[in-house]
Order: structure tokens, then sequence, then C-alpha cells
């Protein structure tokens, strides 16, 4: 498949149901009639076909050959090397499917899988043993991708949709399935460079009290909070109805300003990271 299909994905048409024509009589009773019975027909659709959308999408989630996996692992590559990519499908999806959500939990199931490998692979590195192994594995994909994810994107989905969308809003608003995926998006990258990429150097070089040692695992966390925080940015810029969208970038000058802290009073995360899930594991 090429890189300009990858681009633009096909997808099926939605037939449209002709409109019917209406007398000049009908049209002014239908715009004279109560405001409150009109929106909450329209709230109710809403809530009806958001509802419909997820109940299609869980029930794919374990229909493996109805996934494009090609496609989801073709994101995983583009969020490392040019995520921009990655966001352009997003808008395409809402010209075609009219959701910005995914609708193909494809990208879910091979994030679930790098999760379960990479964390496997960080047991074995901290010597957790096997019932450890699956005490550490759960606690990651519970805790830390699905409990954290879920307070993010509800966080996002509260202030962008609160404090973020272009007066007026014309009817527009951030869906808190967009939010998830992209928290799922900016997880991607985090949970690579510090599950994975990391791990060879992991009791080697990193978990030792000297100097080299903390300005290698720190600068691994910095890269990997850089891009989480540039890709959500990247991820609601892509929305033509938020302002104000760069005060996402603000939490990297903190970012910055803790990785120079941790450099002079000696702070190691991976080092704390790794002593954190030992006592979480051994002492649950």
């Amino acid at each position: 498949m090429s890189a300009q299909d990858k681009m633009s994905p096909p997808v099926s048409p939605t037939p449209v149901s002709p409109t019917p024509l209406s007398s000049p009589f009908s049209s002014f009773l239908s715009r004279t009639s109560s405001n409150g019975s009109t929106v909450s027909s329209h709230n109710r659709e809403a809530h009806l076909t958001a509802t419909a959308k997820r109940h299609k999408y869980f029930k794919r989630i374990f229909k493996f050959r109805q996934m494009d996996f090609e496609y989801a692992f073709w994101q995983m590559i583009y969020l490392f090397i040019s995520p921009q990519k990655v966001y352009r499908n997003f808008q395409y999806r809402k010209q075609t499917k009219d959701q910005w959500a995914r609708d193909d939990p494809a990208f879910l199931v091979l994030l679930t899988f790098w999760l379960c490998a990479s964390s496997v692979g960080f047991a074995l590195m901290l010597s957790l043993g096997f019932v450890g192994c699956i005490k550490f594995l759960l606690w990651v994909i519970f805790v830390d991708c699905i409990g954290v994810g879920l307070l993010i994107a509800t966080l996002f989905w509260f202030i962008t949709n609160h404090y973020m969308l272009v007066n007026p809003p014309r009817g527009q608003d951030v869906e808190w399935g967009y939010a998830f995926d992209v928290h799922l998006n900016a997880f991607f990258p985090l949970l690579m460079i510090l599950h994975f990429f990391q791990l060879p150097f992991l009791n080697y070089v990193i978990n030792k009290d000297i100097f080299i040692s903390r300005l290698f695992g720190n600068t691994f966390w910095l890269i990997a909070i850089g891009y989480y925080i540039y890709i959500t940015f990247l991820g609601y810029s892509a929305l033509p109805y938020l302002k104000n969208t760069r005060a996402l970038l603000f939490p990297i000058t903190g970012a910055l300003v803790i990785y120079i802290l941790s450099l002079i009073f000696t702070w190691n995360f991976t080092w704390l990271l790794s002593d954190f899930y030992h006592y979480r594991v051994m002492s649950s």
C-alpha cells in the first residue's frame, strides 16, 4: 500500500436520504416550534449517535480480521517521525465519517501488545519473578495506561470544552473519545522510550549513583515527556474550533526546569520509578 493510500484511506460512502419538500407554511410552523423541544430532540439524537459509535467500536475489538493493523502500525511509526501526518488522517475521518475519534480498535490492540511486551521486559530487568511480573503488568495496563489515561482525557475534554472553544462554538465540541485517542497517541512514544529503548541501559548505566547515570536516564524522561506534550498539543491544535492551543506547550518549560533541578539535586527518575514499581509489586 502506497503512502498516498495511507494518507487517504478508503471509506464506504454514507447514503444520504432525500429531504422531502415542505410548504412555506409548514416551514414557518417548524421554525416557530418550542426551542426546548428542538434542543431535547437534538441532544437525544446526538446521544444515540455517540452510543452507537461506542457500541460499534467495542463490538469490533475482538474481531481481528476486521481491523486494519497495517494502518495502525503506520500510525505508530509516524507518531515518532511525523505526528502531524497522523492527525491529518483524523481530519480526513471527520470529513468522511463525521467523527474525530477512531472507529477501528486496531491501534488500541497493537498498543496493548507493545505495553505487555515492554512491561515483561522491564519486569525481567527488575527481577520481579513470575508473580511479580503479572502484578507489574496489571499495574501498568490498568493504572498507568487506562486509569491515568481516563483522568487525563477527561481533564483535557473538560478544559477544551469549557475554556478553549471558539466563540461562538457553532455546535462544535471536543469528543471524549477523541481526547482519549490523543492520550493514546501521546502515550505510545512515551511507553516505547521509557519501557523499551532504555531497557538495555537500565541495570548497567542508568540505575547507578553517579552523574552520568542521572544525565543519561533523565534525558530519556525529558524526551518522553516532551513527546507526550507535543503530540497532545498537535492533537488539539488539529481541531479548527479550538483557540489558544499553544498554551498546551507551556508544560515543556516546567519539564526543562525539573530536568535541570534533577541533575543538581541528584534525582534519578528511572531509579525512583524502579524502586516504586518494586515496592508496589512486592508489597501487594
